[in-house]
């Protein structure tokens, strides 16, 4: 098995992080076109991108403030059976971020465009909470 990672600092408090990474309104401000979801462990969410990009995933993982992760349950065929996931830790106000795409079955081209495209969002994600840039989702990649 494969993973993604990235690891990163936002210069803002935990809660404000958790919040834009958990919730459906924060997801939308920097990945989702239209999410629905309660960020609680085993919830459902939507991850709507578009009518041929429309997700599900399960968060398998959760704890207020400092981690969560999402259990892929229908998405295109190189993502599945993979999870993502964010782990917080909070310093002197700001947020250590520690980013995670795991159980990819192979290193493929997909792989590789998916890798680069949360490096993008993340930094989309990062410029949200710290500057409160939001990207117009067609122009996200």
């Amino acid at each position: 098995m494969f993973s993604i990672i990235h690891n990163f600092t936002i210069q803002s408090n935990a809660e404000k992080v958790f919040e834009a990474i958990s919730t459906p309104e924060g997801l939308n401000n920097w990945w989702t076109l239209n999410c629905t979801g309660k960020p609680a462990l085993n919830e459902e969410y939507n991850l709507n991108f578009t009518d041929e990009y429309n997700w599900f995933a399960k968060i398998s993982k959760f704890e207020e403030n400092k981690l969560i992760e999402f259990s892929m349950l229908k998405a295109m065929d190189d993502w599945m059976p993979t999870r993502f996931g964010f782990e917080l830790t909070e310093e002197d106000n700001q947020t250590h971020v520690h980013f995670y795409h795991t159980n990819w079955q192979e290193q493929s081209q997909h792989y590789g465009i998916t890798s680069y495209c949360w490096a993008n969002l993340l930094r989309q994600m990062k410029d949200y909470i710290e500057k409160g840039i939001i990207t117009e989702f067609s122009k996200r990649n």
